[in-house]
C-alpha cells in the first residue's frame, strides 16, 4: 500500500479536498486503485449534531455514517464508496482508546498520547487503507495477519469479488500548527518510519498572495517551517494563487521550503470549474514525481495496468496550455467534442479520461442557462447544500445548460413574515425570484423554522406546473402542502412541529430514540421497491423512468419523521401518488404528480444528492433538469 498525505498551511478552506480528489483522478486514470481516509481534528465523533451554518453539510455514507462533506468530494471524483471508518475524528480516537483502557487491554499501563493514541491512529489508518471502497462492496479483512505481517492480499476473499485499493489518500483537516492537529501530525511522522520512505508521500497546499503585482512566498515558507517543525517535509507543494504561478516564484518555493526543485511546486491557480484540476496536475506531471517518489514502476502487482502516459493523454496535455490560462479555447473544445473519429485523433485515451477532459471543457462552452431556484433553511452557508448544489450541477451538465442557481430563504416566502416581521421587501424579493424560476428545489432541514415556506413553495409550483423536487423535508411539505389544499385537512402537519395536530400526516418513527440526538436517525441506504408503476391514466411513473426502469433502487437515508402510514391510502387515492415504498410497503420513499397533472412534481424521503457523479448524475435531479429546460417529453420517449 502506497499513502500520499495532504496537509495545509496558513488558512483553512485553500481547497484541499479538491485538490486531494483531483490526485486521486489522475492517479486512476493511470490504472490505479485509490481509496481516501479524512482526518478531522475536532473532539466530536462524527458531524451528525454539528450545526449547517458552522461546519457546512452532514454527508451520509452507505453504511449510514454521518461525516465531513470533504468525504463527498472524494466519492464524487473518484466514484467510490466509502465508509464511516474512512473518516477518522479525536472523538472517534480517544473514544476507541479509551474503551481499550477500561476493558483492561493495556494490561495496567499508564495509558498517554504517545505512544496509545498515536498507535491507534496508526492502527486505524493502516486497517481502513485495505478496506475496498469499488462498486463491489465494502468488504473487509485485516491490514495485518496473524504473524502481525502486512497482509498484501485477503485471506478469505475472491480477488475479482473485493479489489484492495493501490494508493491510500488521507487529508489531515485544518492547518499545520493548530493544537487541535498536533497529535495526528505527530502519528503522521512515526507512519512514515513504518511504511518506510517509498510507501510515505507527504504534500502540502499552501496560499500565494498577490500584493501589489507580486507573488508573495512567505506564507508557504512559514508554513513548511511549520510542517518541518515536527519532524514532516513535503515531497510536493501545491500553491494556491488567482493567477499561475511565475517561474522566479516557484524557484524562490524550492529554494527555500527543500523540496527537489522547482517542478515540485505546482500552481494550483484559479480555473474555470474544478473540474479542470485533475487535468492541471497532469499537464505539471505530478504523476511522474508520484511514481517516481513512491517507486510505482516497481511494484510487480501493477504491470500491465500502471500506465504513465494514459494512453497518450499526457502528451495532450500541454496542448491545452492550462496553465496559460485558456481554458476551454475552441480548438480544444472542438477536438473533445464527441464522436469515435475524436477518439482515435486522441490516440485511444482512455474512456474515464477522455470522458472527464471532455466534460471539464464542455462546461465552459455552454451558451444557453436554466434558473434553479432552491428553497432553503441554511442559505447563509451555500456548503450546507454542497451536495445539492453539485448534482444540480452534474444535472445542467447532462442537458448541456448553464446553471443558474438563485438562493429563497424558506421563511421569506411565508405570510406571516410580510405581516409580522416587516419583512415586505423580502417576501416581494423572494416570490419574484419564485416566479422566474424554471424549476425548484426545497431540500432537507431540520426544525420548524421556515417550513411554511417550503410548503408554500410546494403549492406554487403544483398549482403553476413549476417542475420540482422536494428532498425529505421538502419531500414531507409537499404531503402536507397536498393534504392541506387537496383534502382538505386545514391542520394537517408533521408531528415534528405540532404534537397536536388533529392530521398528523407525517409522523416521528417510533424506533427511534427521542432523547439521544447523535446517530438516531433512519441512516445510510435503504433500498426502495417501486410498488406502483403505472398511475390511473396509465402512464408510466416519471421517478422510475429516471431510474431507468429500474424495479428497486438504493438510495441514502437521513431523517427522523416520516409519512403517516394511515393516512397514506387517503393521500393516494387523492392524486399524490405514493409510487416508491420500502421493502416492507409502510414507508413512503416517493411520491410525484401524473405526468398528465404536472410535467414534474417529484419528491423524495431519501437523499439522492450523495449518490450523484460528475459523469453519472442523480436520476431525480437530472429529471428535475429535463423538465427545467422541456427536454422531459423527448428523454421519455426516448425511454421506451
Amino acid at each position: 500500500m502506497k499513502y500520499i498525505v495532504v496537509t495545509g498551511g496558513v488558512v483553512s478552506g485553500l481547497g484541499k479536498g479538491v485538490t486531494i480528489s483531483s490526485m486521486g483522478r489522475m492517479l486512476q486514470g493511470c490504472g490505479l486503485r485509490v481509496t481516501s481516509i479524512k482526518i478531522d481534528p475536532y473532539l466530536n465523533v462524527d458531524a451528525g449534531t454539528m450545526s449547517p451554518f458552522e461546519h457546512g453539510e452532514t454527508y451520509v455514507l452507505n453504511d449510514g455514517g454521518e461525516t465531513d462533506l470533504d468525504l463527498g468530494n472524494y466519492e464524487r471524483f473518484l466514484s467510490i464508496s466509502l465508509t464511516s471508518d474512512h473518516n477518522i475524528t479525536t472523538g472517534k480516537v480517544y473514544r476507541k482508546v479509551i474503551g481499550k483502557e477500561r476493558r483492561g487491554d493495556y494490561l495496567g499501563k499508564t495509558v498517554q498520547v504517545v505512544p496509545h493514541i498515536t498507535n491507534e491512529i496508526q492502527d486505524w489508518i493502516e486497517e481502513v487503507a485495505y478496506v475496498p471502497v469499488d462498486d463491489q462492496g465494502n468488504r473487509h479483512w485485516d491490514a495485518v495477519d496473524e504473524n502481525g505481517v502486512n497482509a498484501a492480499t485477503p485471506s478469505s476473499a475472491d480477488e475479482k469479488d473485493v479489489r484492495v485499493a493501490d494508493v491510500c489518500l488521507i487529508e489531515v483537516g485544518g492547518t499545520v500548527g493548530d493544537i487541535e492537529s498536533s497529535v495526528f501530525l505527530e502519528a503522521l511522522r512515526q507512519f512514515q518510519f513504518r511504511v518506510g520512505p517509498s510507501n510515505f508521500c507527504l504534500t502540502f497546499v499552501s496560499l500565494v498572495p498577490i500584493m501589489g503585482e507580486e507573488q508573495k512566498t512567505k506564507p508557504t515558507q512559514h508554513g513548511v517551517r511549520d510542517l518541518r517543525s515536527v519532524g514532516l517535509s513535503p515531497t510536493v507543494i501545491f500553491c494556491r494563487c488567482r493567477e499561475v504561478l511565475e517561474e522566479s516564484t516557484k524557484n524562490k518555493i524550492a529554494s527555500f521550503c527543500h523540496v527537489d526543485g522547482p517542478s515540485c511546486v505546482l500552481s494550483v491557480h484559479d480555473v474555470s470549474n474544478v473540474y479542470h484540476v485533475p487535468l492541471l496536475l497532469l499537464e505539471q506531471k505530478l504523476h511522474r514525481i508520484l511514481a517516481e517518489k513512491l517507486q510505482l514502476s516497481n511494484i510487480p502487482q501493477l504491470e500491465g495496468r500502471l500506465d504513465l502516459t494514459m494512453n497518450g493523454l499526457e502528451e495532450k496535455a500541454t496542448m491545452w496550455n492550462l496553465c496559460e490560462g485558456s481554458v476551454a479555447n475552441e480548438k480544444v473544445l472542438a477536438m473533445l467534442a464527441s464522436g469515435q473519429e475524436d477518439l482515435d485523433t486522441l490516440g485511444g485515451i482512455s474512456r474515464s479520461m477522455i470522458d472527464w477532459a471532455r466534460m471539464a471543457f464542455k462546461l465552459d462552452g455552454f451558451k444557453e442557462s436554466v434558473k434553479i431556484v432552491i428553497v432553503g433553511k441554511y442559505t447563509g452557508l451555500q456548503d450546507s447544500y454542497l451536495s445539492v448544489i453539485k448534482s444540480l450541477k452534474h444535472a445542467s451538465m447532462a442537458v448541456e445548460r448553464k446553471l443558474d442557481l438563485i438562493w429563497v430563504e424558506a421563511g421569506h416566502l411565508e405570510n406571516d413574515f410580510e405581516s409580522d416581521s416587516g419583512g415586505e421587501n423580502e417576501y416581494k424579493a423572494a416570490w419574484n425570484k419564485m416566479k422566474s424560476a424554471d424549476g425548484v428545489v426545497v431540500p432537507g432541514g431540520f426544525g420548524t423554522r421556515g417550513f411554511n415556506g417550503k410548503v408554500a413553495a410546494a403549492k406554487f409550483c403544483r398549482e403553476n406546473t413549476v417542475p420540482y423536487l422536494g428532498i425529505c423535508l421538502g419531500f414531507q411539505a409537499m404531503v402536507v402542502e397536498y393534504s392541506r389544499n387537496m383534502l382538505g385537512w386545514e391542520d394537517a402537519n408533521s408531528t415534528e412541529f405540532e404534537e397536536e395536530t388533529k392530521n398528523p400526516v407525517v409522523i416521528f418513527m417510533p424506533e427511534i430514540d427521542k432523547e439521544n440526538m447523535g446517530g438516531t436517525m433512519r441512516l445510510g441506504s435503504r433500498n426502495t421497491a417501486f410498488t406502483h408503476s403505472t398511475h390511473d391514466d396509465g402512464s408510466p411513473s416519471i421517478a422510475q423512468i429516471m431510474y431507468k426502469n429500474a424495479a428497486v433502487v438504493s438510495e441514502r437515508h437521513r431523517h427522523r419523521y416520516e409519512v403517516n402510514p394511515e393516512r397514506v391510502n387517503a393521500i393516494h387515492d387523492a392524486g399524490l401518488k405514493f409510487v416508491g415504498r420500502d421493502e416492507t410497503g409502510t414507508r413512503m420513499e416517493i411520491a410525484e404528480l401524473p405526468r398528465s397533472k404536472h410535467p414534474y412534481y417529484v419528491g423524495c424521503q431519501y437523499h439522492p444528492e450523495f449518490k450523484s457523479r460528475p459523469l453519472n448524475p442523480s436520476p431525480p435531479f437530472h429529471g428535475l433538469l429535463l423538465a427545467a429546460c422541456d427536454m422531459i417529453d423527448e428523454y421519455t420517449s426516448n425511454s421506451k
